[in-house]
């Protein structure tokens, strides 16, 4: 019986490493996503500094604010990344630690 709930735990482990997988995941695409945006808003300012673009202040509002936005976003999807890494971590060494309590059996052939 114990073996069953060892079994269940394990599988709810490894239920919960795919979702923060998948969480891990998408915060690398925002984070993506994120660089390219700040980029893109400083730019944008730049150009307008340069005279590249013709100065309009509503343009250069837009600019700093894809710049900042994008900086925020950055931040904090890489924070999100961090933890939800640190809980991957963590659950995996759980589970490893439970499939070493279990009894297994060697099968040869």
């Amino acid at each position: 019986m114990a073996e069953d709930d060892t079994r269940t735990t394990i599988e709810r482990l490894e239920a919960r490493i795919d979702a923060l997988t998948q969480t891990a995941e998408s915060c690398r695409k925002i984070i993506v996503i994120s660089k390219t945006v700040a980029i893109v808003g400083a730019l944008w300012c730049a150009a307008l500094f340069l005279t590249l673009l013709r100065f309009d202040a509503m343009q250069f509002i837009a600019g700093l604010t894809l710049a900042i936005g994008g900086l925020v976003a950055l931040g904090s999807h890489m924070s999100t990344l961090e933890a939800t890494l640190a809980l991957v971590a963590e659950c995996e060494a759980k589970r490893a630690e439970l499939i070493g309590t279990m009894r297994l059996r060697v099968v040869t052939n």
